[in-house]
This record gives structure tokens, C-alpha cells and sequence, in this order.
């Protein structure tokens, strides 16, 4: 039996997966062990202190799932800051992972930060900080930044609304969880966990040459989908599915 971890981005929890990991649970053998773990600030874990560096938010995880007695080797699908998290993990603690799928990510040195967050979306960010939104104005315009063609766009917005009001994030995590994603230095050389990339042509808030600058880098499969945005999970669920699936088939075994 595998387990699988699906790790989420900046500020955001287990609850923004929607209902991507009952497909991809579908999609997987019988038995398979799919956890969706918060990192800490976020989700069931907003009350604690985020780590201000990515190594602390691994760290932490690898004790949680270790105390909850979910031993390695692990699955990873992870998108964003989860994805760097990811690549941490991959690059200090390799043999406890299997494989790993890096969603809509960007990693320092390989991209400028104009890329890593378009410019464009500045003001908007700006205007949310400034303007104290309603709960549901502010999922709004996340799902505005992070989507295309979101599937069931009211229903996922009512997911995020509920989180936001069951968990919201402080200032202060939101603040450390932004400087650790900013400051984080990937290796010039990539783990050696298989690895692989993903993430969508109309990405309005990480430029698509982010992923193509690291597949390019650490010579990696990339899969790009023509229309979807960052969350590719939510724009392109079961794209995604069918992507990972192929990609394992054709894995040693």
C-alpha cells in the first residue's frame, strides 16, 4: 500500500483540494493512503506559528506524519509553496520519497521574481490588503488570480469562504509563510527523487516559464495544459489525474 501527500501553497489548506482528491484516491490501487496535511498557520493548524524558512515547514511535517504513524516512503503531489516544500524534503531527506509532482511552482535561482509573481497581479493584491474584503469577496478574487474554467466554481467558492472563516490566517503566518517562499534557495542540482512537473498555460499569477526554466535545469518531464491556470487541480482535475497516471505506468516498477 502507498501513501500518498497532497501539500497546498501560500495560506491556503486541505479544504482548497476541493474534490481533486477523491478523483485522484479513484484513480489510484485499491488501498491506497491519501493524507492531505496543513502546514503549520494554515487549515487545522491555524493557530500555530508558521515557520519563517521552508526547511522548518519540513521539519515539522516529517515529525506530524511520523507521530501519526504514517512511516515513509511517501507519494508527493504539491502545488506552489508545497511544491518547494516538496523539493526540500526531496533534496535533504530523499529516501523518503518515491516520487513527487510539483505543481504551478517557481523556485529561486531559475526564475526572476517578476516571473515567480507577475506584476500584473500586483495592484490586485495590493487592493485585497488594503480594502478589507468579506470573506466571500476575497475567495473571489483569489479564485479570479488562480483559475481559467474552475469546475463547480460556486461550490469550491463556499469551500474557501468555510475555511476562511473556520481558519483564517493571521497576518504574521501569511507575512512568514511569504518570506520563506521568497527567500528559499533550491539546489543547482536536483534531488534524486523522481520528479514530476506540471502546470498550466493561462497561469495568471506564476509565470509558465517558471516550470519550464526548472525542467530545463534539472533536465525533468514537464506537462503543460493549453488553458488551465495556477490551480490546475481546480481548473483541470481530472487532466491532472490522467497525467500522473501515465507517468506512473510508465515507471519502473
Amino acid at each position: 500500500m502507498s501513501t500518498w501527500i497532497l501539500l497546498r501553497g501560500l495560506t491556503r489548506e486541505q479544504a482548497h483540494w476541493g474534490f481533486f482528491p477523491d478523483l485522484l484516491r479513484q484513480a489510484l490501487p485499491p488501498g491506497t493512503l491519501m493524507l492531505t496535511p496543513d502546514l503549520p498557520g494554515n487549515g487545522t493548524l491555524w493557530q500555530s506559528r508558521s515557520p519563517s524558512t521552508v526547511q522548518g515547514m519540513v521539519d515539522h511535517s516529517r515529525q506530524a506524519l511520523r507521530d501519526a504513524g504514517h512511516l515513509p516512503p511517501y507519494h508527493v503531489l504539491a502545488m506552489s509553496l508545497g511544491a518547494m516544500v516538496t523539493v526540500d524534503w526531496a533534496t535533504r531527506h530523499p529516501e523518503e520519497l518515491s516520487v513527487a509532482i510539483l505543481i504551478s511552482t517557481s523556485l529561486r535561482p531559475f526564475s526572476p521574481f517578476w516571473q515567480r509573481l507577475r506584476p500584473r497581479q500586483y495592484g490586485r493584491i495590493l487592493h485585497l490588503l488594503s480594502s478589507h474584503p468579506t470573506d466571500l469577496a476575497w475567495e473571489q478574487a483569489i479564485m479570479a488570480m488562480t483559475t481559467c474554467h474552475p469546475a463547480n466554481p460556486q461550490a469550491n467558492v463556499a469551500i474557501w469562504v468555510a475555511a476562511r472563516r473556520s481558519h483564517p490566517v493571521s497576518v504574521g503566518n501569511a507575512w512568514r509563510q511569504l518570506m520563506a517562499a521568497a527567500r528559499y534557495l533550491a539546489p543547482a542540482k536536483p534531488p534524486a527523487v523522481p520528479m514530476l512537473l506540471l502546470n498550466g498555460q493561462g497561469d495568471q499569477l506564476v509565470h509558465p516559464d517558471c516550470s519550464q526554466a526548472l525542467a530545463q535545469a534539472w533536465q525533468l518531464p514537464l506537462i503543460t495544459h493549453p488553458t488551465a491556470g495556477h490551480d490546475l487541480p481546480l481548473d483541470a482535475g481530472p487532466w491532472v489525474v490522467s497525467q500522473v497516471q501515465a507517468w506512473l505506468a510508465q515507471r519502473p516498477q
